[in-house]
């Protein structure tokens, strides 16, 4: 056994523990299918977003950990949903009103209001797989439609007639009373229509695997449940596929989490072993509301990647999984320091520590060497004392600071730039407030500022925040006092950076003039 195996078998990360949990399910036999199957779903009626950003993201990371730990293949499948009836027209697509008679027809038989697809669901799958392969994720697509007419589901739904009884009890428990009159598990399209139609069997025929029923006109008609004739209920359809694909391994939100006992026991009467299971808490607005698509609170993919790196975002994932995390754009800044942080602490690390360092499993233990001189929270300070509209007028200050650094011997720190730069101009522009000093607080500056026009040393943040400390230490109490003004004086925010380190950055002929303007009140 290697010495990274011994310290994956005990390492406390939660997605060693997950693979740990995992891998006793095989502690008898490999699987007969000659693979662990990990599976991540995706309803595709509108574009990917942060929440699928994430399950991919985490299971990605369990599917790492696993293969450290055995040298059992893995898989993992992307399954899209898009038979699943169009319920409304969107209202973010081009020529919204032409889909209107489309309603409760398969996603894969819209057609495409953008004019790039065969239909609208083609067009979401090709969004969801450029989205997926522009984060390197290792998948296989499999489009319901696809799977439900090819005859690779037939064997699991014609089980599904021959214990529709079972299945049926299952649900029924979990349904209201006038539900339960005109449920049933299979959902028919219609021969002329092609609509998905949510109508009650007047028959289940187990001896040839057909169902009867009325449509919307009172018309009767006998499908077979093969050939993508029908298509599962949700909830039948989580534990049917399970079965038939053999699900080893499948993540979901907190809020199916009421529903994982009719998953599995759907799963087990399709005569497969229920998958192991991890639920992770929901993620909230600054208003601690739950975020949701419809509603459009909270942090989208694509703003995220706007003013910070994938990888931030990955870390941020990674964090406490069980937990449910405020996620708006104050919190943006805070991951990528941690994440860069974590790249810097990483080499020095003995095994242990790597294995339960975030990096190792947001890089699936190829971690790369940060290049990060300037943490990103000390770039917006800078970009806000001067202005910035470029990136280029920061790297003015970073090369000052760190003369061998450039834009191409540091890509991340170069990244970081422009992130900092919009993030400055879109959040911290705006809600910048500054205020005059106190008496007490102008006496410290003016002492700092005395002490820095002096200054003869080099650009080392220590040695400039011993300066800071000292002309804080005998005027304030607690000094966090001392800083509070600094930042609200200086910076026009309530919070900053270390300011030692923001004085050698900036410069110290910067800073003086930077205090000067404050006292005569030109930054009010």
């Amino acid at each position: 056994m290697t010495e990274t195996r011994e310290a994956a078998l005990a390492s406390k990360a939660w997605p060693f523990e997950e693979a740990r949990r995992l891998l006793k399910r095989f502690a008898k036999s490999s699987p007969e299918k000659g693979y662990v199957l990990f599976e991540t779903g995706y309803g595709p009626s509108g574009l990917p977003h942060i929440g699928t950003f994430g399950e991919v993201a985490r299971t990605t990371m369990i599917r790492r950990a696993f293969e450290e730990i055995s040298d059992i293949p893995t898989k993992m499948v992307c399954f899209s949903d898009d038979l699943d009836g169009m319920r409304k027209v969107p209202s973010n697509v081009p020529n919204a009103d032409s889909l209107t008679e489309h309603l409760q027809r398969p996603l894969t038989r819209v057609p495409d209001p953008f004019g790039t697809h065969d239909s609208f669901g083609d067009h979401n799958n090709a969004m969801l797989r450029r989205f997926l392969d522009t984060f390197g994720f290792e998948y296989d697509f499999i489009s319901a439609t696809e799977f439900y007419g090819s005859g690779k589901f037939d064997e699991v739904l014609l089980r599904a007639v021959e214990k529709y009884d079972e299945v049926m009890a299952v649900m029924l428990k979990s349904l209201r009373e006038e539900r339960r009159q005109t449920y049933s598990i299979f959902l028919p399209i219609h021969p002329e229509t092609g609509r998905v139609l949510y109508v009650p069997m007047k028959s289940v025929n187990k001896a040839d695997g057909t169902i009867t029923f009325d449509d919307e006109d009172g018309v009767e008609w006998t499908l077979p449940v093969t050939g993508g004739n029908v298509k599962l209920q949700w909830k039948p359809d989580f534990g049917a596929r399970w079965a038939a694909l053999g699900v080893d391994f499948e993540m979901y939100g907190k809020d199916h989490s009421t529903n994982t006992p009719i998953y599995d026991g759907i799963c087990r009467i399709l005569g497969h072993k229920a998958p192991e299971h991890f639920s992770y808490e929901l993620f909230l607005d600054e208003n601690g509301q739950k975020i949701s698509k419809t509603s459009g609170n909270g942090v989208s993919i694509d703003k995220w990647l706007t003013y910070a790196s994938s990888e931030s975002l990955s870390y941020f994932m990674y964090q406490k999984p069980k937990t449910a995390k405020r996620m708006h754009f104050d919190v943006i800044p805070k991951a990528m320091d941690e994440y860069h942080q974590q790249l810097r602490a990483y080499a020095g690390q003995d095994i242990k520590g790597q294995l339960n360092n975030p990096v190792w499993h947001i890089h699936g233990g190829d971690v790369p060497e940060s290049k990060m001189v300037v943490p990103y929270s000390m770039l917006l300070n800078l970009a806000s004392v001067s202005g910035a509209e470029e990136k280029d007028q920061l790297w003015g200050f970073i090369q000052r600071y760190a003369p061998d650094t450039s834009a191409e011997t540091n890509p991340d720190m170069d990244q970081a730039a422009g992130f900092a730069v919009r993030y400055y101009n879109d959040f911290v522009k705006p809600a910048k407030v500054f205020r005059a000093p106190t008496d007490i607080e102008r006496e410290a500056l003016e002492d700092l500022r005395d002490r820095l026009k002096s200054w003869d040393g080099e650009l080392d943040g220590d040695a400039l925040q011993s300066e800071v400390f000292a002309c804080g230490r005998e005027r304030f109490d607690p000094m966090r006092g001392w800083f509070t003004a600094l930042y609200e004086v200086l910076l026009g925010a309530s919070q900053g950076p270390r300011f030692g380190g923001f004085i050698a950055l900036y410069g110290v002929d910067e800073t003086v003039a930077l205090i000067d303007r404050a006292l005569a009140g030109e930054l009010l």
